[in-house]
């Protein structure tokens, strides 16, 4: 019971990462609010964390600043406070080389991973400084620290988000308040497995090749799980992370050089 009584909000929480970090905060005794586009995922993974009083779905679309907003301020509204934020929605648009990409794809990915963080943790840093608690973790990537072709806006955003996250800490560290980026690897999601083929096809490369190169380049040379993160999120968000702020957690079998 590590987050016992904490109340967390969860951006992309209705699969992959942010639906493990869920199930792992609610294992730990906190309730949990989750935002995605999907109402009926939203549903299915309300139901999946219990149905219970300690879990909440609010629908909203991470890359619209009112809906980011609207779910920090309905966390608050619902439960009185908001102890942790998760910034986990991200993602890209089209994943081609730089020449081919678009002023609309790379703003796409830009609204999706580092300006819906900006949005969220400014919403709910004002709180958390009332307080005097909180703990802002932003999942970030291995391409927060690496690049790799076609993933130039990807990258661009992921490493916007580890700096967003180191100056933030520096700011909000005598309130009481961490700021931390976690930055997995390759996980095996459902939305890698939708929109993996058309990646791997822009690398010249079949789905499974493009695997087994992202897991070659790991000490480990398999991808990650969901769970390693999740758990790594709750040593962030608890008492036992209190010392640690401005950091870049790699969650990535050893594949970036620092």
């Amino acid at each position: 019971m590590k987050l016992k009584g904490k109340i967390a909000a969860i951006t992309g929480g209705s699969a992959g990462i942010g639906l493990a970090i869920a199930i792992a905060f609610l294992r730990e005794g906190a309730s949990v609010v989750i935002m995605a586009r999907d109402a009926a995922k939203g549903a299915a993974a309300v139901e999946q964390l219990g149905g219970d009083e300690r879990s909440v779905f609010i629908k909203g679309d991470a890359t619209v600043q009112a809906d980011i907003e609207r779910f920090v301020d309905g966390t608050i509204e619902r439960f009185g406070r908001i102890d942790i934020l998760v910034n986990n929605a991200g993602g890209a648009g089209e994943l081609l080389p730089l020449v081919d990409l678009t002023d609309e794809s790379f703003d796409y990915t830009m609204k999706l991973c580092v300006y819906s963080t900006f949005w969220a943790t400014r919403r709910a840093l004002r709180p958390m400084i009332e307080q005097q608690f909180g703990r802002v973790i932003n999942i970030s990537s291995v391409e927060g620290k690496i690049g790799k072709p076609v993933f130039s806006s990807y990258t661009a955003a992921k490493h916007a988000v580890n700096g967003l996250t180191k100056s933030t800490a520096q700011e909000v560290g005598t309130d009481g308040i961490t700021v931390n980026a976690i930055c997995p690897g390759l996980i095996i999601t459902d939305i890698i497995k939708a929109n993996g083929p058309a990646t791997a096809k822009a690398m010249n490369l079949t789905f499974d090749e493009m695997v087994d190169l992202f897991s070659q380049e790991s000490a480990i040379k398999q991808p990650n799980k969901v769970e390693q993160v999740a758990e790594t999120a709750v040593l962030l968000a608890s008492d036992v992370g209190a010392g640690i702020t401005g950091a870049t957690w790699s969650v990535d079998g050893g594949t970036a050089p620092y």
